[in-house]
């Protein structure tokens, strides 16, 4: 059997909402890949910014690990550096003799240098033309002593005029040189959109017109029982009216639907071409985005859903599993190692790299698995540590109030069960387990916390004694 072409197709800061049968965003195409294909309801990224989430995709590893903890134009390369020496998914299909392309947003490590990583043909962010459109009906945030920020817009020039339909475009001239000599393929699609500020064509910001947008349920969340940091965030959008968040909602599901139309015209080449049959597709987002839950938009230290809950679709070779919703839980981190698997192509290399999730698909593993991520809080440096286990989720925060929730009763996450009696013993065994995250992976750092006045997680790390010497892990003191 000959080898699948493999696609990628990497949206920034997509919500899994959006996706969702009863969603008001105009997303038929993926909407029909996931019909064709596996749709993974548990996705969840482990780390709610741009860097360190596609890092850890492309290396299977978490951000501790591959030393991306922030993004990798806000802070300096002492704060953030990319491990260059870890196996990644490109060069494992390179290996394998796949001809690897990768077009669009990098914003891995700073060097974009990719052949480095076993890519043979790409054009980055810094290969890429700009398109110069006149953006219109704007909503800006204003604030004292900062620069004004767009947060939305419309401009009048064309689909042809963005971005997106630029790199769907090149990523089609690629394949069709690269098919002619029978030489397996593996695509690397990543678009900007949806990211901030969104700004989209008015055709496609018209066909919802006659879309009657809603404000989140949480919009008035007061957020009382939780972290003081997430009020101060909504404090600083509290200038925006009702009517321009709903705007924002608008701009956001357009350039939703943007992707999709590309995604529309990519699908619809592989099938002219016959290669559609052949070829696994994964559609991911590196995380999600808050957009009006809680009042808040964009994504940043506030551990909801919105950011957290990512989608996930698959399509396999001759349309295996087709329709095949699986509930079990599957971080970034561990995609990498289930594509592999799936394609048939060696797997990655080094320690703590994440499992892979295909025995799950095909049946042989039952339970639900688990989620968790880690957030190093950008320039302000909050630090954060989430567990997730069958309807429960558990934050540790650092620098303020723990956070527990119930998603199968409170699935808007308004009310913080961290201090209600009836769930302090559930609340210790999801921080226990979070300890064993931790430590599996060697996160010393925050595992070796143990001075004085660090001991406030519900339960602590646990330690071993060994001839009366105190240790961590096997590392000794």
């Amino acid at each position: 059997m000959s080898k699948p072409n493999v696609i990628f197709l990497i949206q920034d800061q997509m919500q899994q909402q959006v996706l969702q049968p009863e969603s008001s965003c105009i997303m038929p195409n993926l909407k029909k890949m996931a019909e064709d294909g596996i749709n993974f309801s548990r996705a969840y990224t482990c780390n709610a910014i741009c860097s360190p989430a596609r890092a850890s995709f492309l290396t299977g590893t978490l951000p501790h690990i591959h030393g991306m903890v922030d993004c990798t134009h806000t802070v300096p390369e002492y704060r953030a550096e990319f491990d260059d020496n870890l196996d990644t998914l490109t060069q494992a299909f390179h290996d394998s003799g796949y001809h690897v392309s990768y077009f669009g947003k990098w914003h891995i490590e700073r060097s974009h240098e990719l052949e480095k990583f076993g890519v043979d043909t790409y054009k980055t962010e810094k290969h890429i033309p700009g398109f110069h459109v006149t953006v219109e009906d704007k909503v800006v945030l204003k604030t004292p002593g900062y620069e004004d920020k767009m947060v939305c817009g419309i401009f009048s020039e064309g689909v042809e005029k963005t971005e997106e339909h630029y790199i769907y475009q090149e990523v089609m001239k690629d394949i069709e040189e690269h098919t002619a000599n029978g030489q397996p393929f593996c695509t690397f699609i990543s678009t900007y959109a949806p990211h901030d500020p969104y700004c989209v064509p008015r055709e496609v910001y018209d066909l919802y017109k006659d879309t009657d947008l809603q404000l989140s349920e949480n919009f008035l969340d007061p957020m009382i029982d939780k972290p003081a940091v997430y009020r101060r965030m909504r404090d600083v959008l509290s200038v925006l009216p009702e009517s321009d968040f709903l705007k924002a909602k608008r701009c956001y599901y357009s350039y939703c639907t943007l992707v999709d139309q590309q995604v529309g015209r990519l699908i619809q080449y592989l099938k002219e071409k016959n290669l559609y049959d052949n070829t696994l597709i994964v559609c991911m987002s590196d995380h999600g985005d808050m957009m009006g839950a809680h009042g808040l938009m964009m994504k940043s230290v506030e551990p909801f859903e919105e950011i957290y809950h990512i989608p996930l679709l698959m399509k396999l070779p001759k349309q295996m599993y087709a329709g095949m919703n699986a509930g079990f839980y599957i971080n970034t981190y561990e995609i990498a190692p289930t594509v592999l698997e799936l394609a048939g192509v060696r797997n990655l290399q080094g320690k703590h790299v994440g499992i892979s999730m295909a025995p799950w698909i095909k049946g042989e593993k039952k339970d639900n698995h688990y989620a968790f991520a880690e957030f190093f809080g950008q320039r302000y440096a909050y630090t954060q540590r989430i567990y997730w286990e069958d309807d429960m989720k558990y934050v540790f925060n650092a620098f303020d109030e723990d956070e527990l929730y119930d998603l199968k009763r409170d699935p808007f996450e308004m009310t913080n069960l961290n201090h209600n009696v009836h769930y302090q013993e559930q609340k210790k065994n999801l921080c226990a387990k979070m300890w064993e995250c931790i430590k599996d992976t060697e996160d010393f750092c925050l595992a070796d916390a143990e001075y004085y006045l660090m001991r406030f997680a519900p339960v602590g790390p646990g330690e071993k004694k060994q001839n009366n010497e105190y240790s961590i892990y096997n590392k000794k003191f």
